[in-house]
């Protein structure tokens, strides 16, 4: 049994106080050098990443060990963990995404694209959907907000048990959360440094990476495309060098 499940998935409006205008100013004064630009086309494997840069990898919101926060209390059934902590991404992620959907649009994500890789998404026969990034991210949160809420996946009744495919649905729904971490990156780095959100998004990510990596949750094939930002972002930084600050 896991705690009520509350996500607004159609909540996506940008941050409070900042109109599209004067994002779209601060992304060119912040990143004035960058050429690179989210035109949601597939992007050439040598283009230039800024979340990589270190003054932007130094940027937490916490300095210590995430492995912390993941490792199963001995207390706890491994469903319960697993389930608490699904929902608790989700809920995160669809939050770190609404800070930017204003600038996720059919016109500039016109594919799902993160690196070099375009996502297609499958409907539940199979089928293969071209969609845009925004209509992609729609598809991951409707998803994932039914499966979430759906007592018999996801039971919050005492003395309930979890389905036998529990841990697959689990993995399922990593899987489509990574993709949506990864666009940000990639197409939406530039805006979430305007926002100055880039410590809130490198925190999210690198606690969801390590926790997929404890429960083995994603293929390591899956996540590989962002390996390089993992294996920066995944290593605690000493408190000193800690770039954010709380506002």
């Amino acid at each position: 049994m896991v705690g009520d499940h509350c996500a607004l998935p159609g909540e996506r409006s940008p941050k409070s106080g900042l109109s599209c205008k004067m994002v779209l100013q601060a992304v060119g004064k912040v990143l004035r050098k960058s050429k690179a630009k989210p035109n949601g086309k597939k992007a050439p494997t040598e283009e230039k990443k800024p979340y990589l840069e270190s003054e932007y990898t130094k940027a937490r919101v916490v300095d210590f060990d995430l492995k912390e926060l993941v490792v199963l209390p001995r207390e706890i059934d491994l469903n319960e963990w697993l389930a608490s902590n699904t929902t608790t991404f989700f809920n995160l992620i669809n939050l770190q995404y609404s800070t930017i959907s204003e600038f996720c649009t059919g016109e500039t994500c016109q594919a799902m694209t993160a690196c070099s890789t375009i996502y297609h998404w499958y409907d539940e026969k199979g089928k293969k959907t071209k969609c845009t990034a925004p209509q992609y991210v729609d598809f991951v949160m409707s998803l994932v907000q039914k499966l979430v809420t759906d007592e018999d996946i996801f039971p919050t009744k005492y003395g309930k048990e979890f389905p036998s495919a529990f841990e697959a649905v689990v993995k399922k729904i990593c899987r489509y959360l990574f993709h949506v971490l990864a666009h940000i990156y990639w197409a939406h780095f530039k805006e979430s440094v305007a926002l100055e959100l880039q410590g809130h998004l490198n925190t999210l990510y690198a606690h969801f990476i390590v926790f997929v990596r404890e429960f083995n949750l994603v293929d390591p094939k899956e996540t590989s495309i962002m390996d390089d930002l993992s294996e920066v972002l995944c290593t605690p930084l000493p408190a000193a060098q800690n770039h954010v600050t709380e506002r």
